[in-house]
């Protein structure tokens, strides 16, 4: 975990998004941090169930998803805008270490999560 705070903050530790992050979790038991991220995985749990189920990317449940999953991550780490929404959507295919963490919960997740918030953000 320390190497990914590492790099995080080197990559976006001048960012208000960053800021925010620090701020908002500087309380955070190691408790608060486990509950927060299973709360985070399952909704991509709920991705894999909804992309096993025959839905497409486009469709209402899925951007009710990435609704949600937009809103969870600004309640609990920072402001998710549509503009780091999109990034988001990008390094969850992009970097394998995220692909492979959400594609735990089925094949395919990964990219089934990055075209919802494709199309979402493009909605807008």
């Amino acid at each position: 975990m320390k190497n990914y705070e590492t790099e995080a903050r080197s990559r976006w530790g001048a960012t208000d998004a960053y800021r925010e992050h620090e701020q908002k979790t500087k309380n955070y038991t190691k408790e608060k941090w486990r509950d927060t991220n299973d709360g985070l995985m399952a909704i991509f749990a709920e991705f894999a169930t909804l992309k096993t189920s025959g839905a497409i990317a486009d469709s209402a449940e899925a951007q009710a998803l990435v609704a949600k999953l937009q809103a969870y991550i600004t309640e609990n780490y920072y402001t998710c805008t549509d503009e780091i929404l999109a990034g988001l959507g990008k390094v969850y295919v992009a970097d394998e270490r995220f692909k492979k963490n959400i594609d735990k919960y089925g094949d395919g997740t990964a990219e089934f999560v990055s075209e919802g918030i494709r199309i979402y953000v493009e909605k807008k």
